[in-house]
């Protein structure tokens, strides 16, 4: 990688990070408060929102408000540029960023961040008539909903960990209506015995109604329709079975895989176009134990790793490795109850896990640490820059 391009005269280096989410931001104020201690690059951030948004509060969101986080604040005086607006388009040949199809960025080294949300095109309705938690708009839009409701029933479709934390939030925040959760598997399939059992009980002390196995093939204005057709009737749809990317990463040319995501190298680098590097739920990173799944635990570190690369790259060295092993499985059972699964760095359950009153309070910590973390990377940047490797567990061996 060229340290700067040449176009008549030598200008700075520009890094531009496409995405303010957990990932996204961890790359833009590591790289940030790297850049501003050396000249001859910068760094500018691209979101649709200037505020930044704490995805793992949004099943939470139904009943209470979210904390107002400033992105353009926290970025304020280390010299890196913020930009609000959506990003439509991505030419990876001439390196440039279209934003809301007006203004165009050019870059030498681009970080694409743009992550995930909830797949609404994969069964038809879903996206007409199904609430989403992608953003705090969603989050609110669903909110007001269920506030004007003086009874019914509420279908949450997806029993993976949104669908979990959602149900238990909304029966707790709102006992006057019916909960219903409807997934393919057992809500807490893939946590050990004890956890997953641990689950179901809170779900049914709370009188969620779990009916596993069930597969959702329609989203109508009053409920959804099951394979077999049977219908069950609700008066709101919350749909978390299932997520996707954005669709610009393969429009500009970049490898991708069956789900869209940026096929990159050991250094997070796309494997078509090495200047662009893939973090967080944009990325099929690759683990010794296979791809490595999109969660904020592992989303920060693929951040700052992307930063600590291009940071090596200005500085005439080869990028490192990337290595990543899941350690946890918080999961939020209403405001009092909860459940820690610790894991194997495959994200396999191990025998141990924390429950109840004890497990709020770790959960509570994780989820409010994402955002202390950032200003800590702002003062130290190398503060930011510990994770668990994952030992054996995460060596790629040649060949495969």
């Amino acid at each position: 990688m060229n340290a700067r391009r040449r176009t008549g005269t030598e200008t700075a280096h520009h890094v531009v990070v496409l995405g303010a989410g957990y990932a996204g931001m961890a790359a833009a104020v590591q790289l940030a408060a790297r850049s501003g201690r050396r000249p001859g690059a910068r760094v500018t951030l691209v979101n649709a929102d200037d505020r930044f948004t704490e995805r793992m509060r949004l099943h939470a969101a139904t009943g209470q408000p979210l904390a107002e986080l400033s992105v353009p604040e926290l970025l304020e005086g280390t010299g890196a540029a913020f930009v609000r607006g959506w990003v439509t388009a991505v030419d990876a040949d001439a390196r440039t960023v279209r934003i809301d199809d007006e203004r165009v960025l050019t870059y030498d080294t681009l970080v694409y961040a743009l992550g995930a949300v909830a797949d609404t095109t994969s069964v038809p309705g879903a996206a007409d008539h199904a609430y989403t938690l992608d953003g705090a708009q969603d989050a609110a839009l669903l909110a007001g909903r269920l506030a004007r409701l003086d009874s019914g029933t509420v279908t949450v479709v997806g029993t993976g960990l949104t669908g979990i934390e959602s149900a238990a939030e909304i029966a707790e925040r709102y006992p006057r209506l019916k909960v219903v959760l409807l997934g393919a598997r057992e809500p807490g399939a893939d946590l050990n015995r004890k956890a997953g059992t641990h689950v179901r009980a809170a779900l049914g002390r709370l009188g969620v109604e779990v009916r596993a196995g069930a597969e959702v093939t329609k989203v109508l204005p009053g409920g959804v329709e099951l394979a077999g057709g049977e219908g069950v009737m609700a008066d709101a749809v919350l749909w978390t079975g299932g997520t996707r990317v954005s669709p610009l990463a393969a429009a500009a040319g970049l490898e991708t895989d069956g789900r869209g995501r940026i096929v990159t190298d050991a250094a997070l680098r796309s494997v078509s176009h090495p200047e662009v590097y893939a973090v967080g739920d944009a990325a099929a990173v690759r683990q010794g134990y296979g791809a490595m799944h999109g969660t904020c635990q592992s989303g920060m570190p693929t951040g700052v790793h992307a930063a600590l690369s291009v940071d090596r790259a200005l500085r005439g060295k080869q990028p490192k490795p990337f290595r990543f092993g899941h350690y946890h499985t918080p999961v939020s059972l209403g405001r009092g109850d909860a459940v820690v699964q610790f894991t194997r760095p495959d994200g396999s359950p191990r025998h141990i896990c924390l429950t109840g009153r004890v497990a709020v309070r770790y959960k509570e910590t994780v989820t409010a640490s994402p955002w202390p973390t950032y200003g800590r990377m702002r003062k130290m940047p190398a503060s930011g820059a510990f994770w668990p490797r994952g030992g054996r567990w995460t060596r790629v061996r040649a060949g495969r």
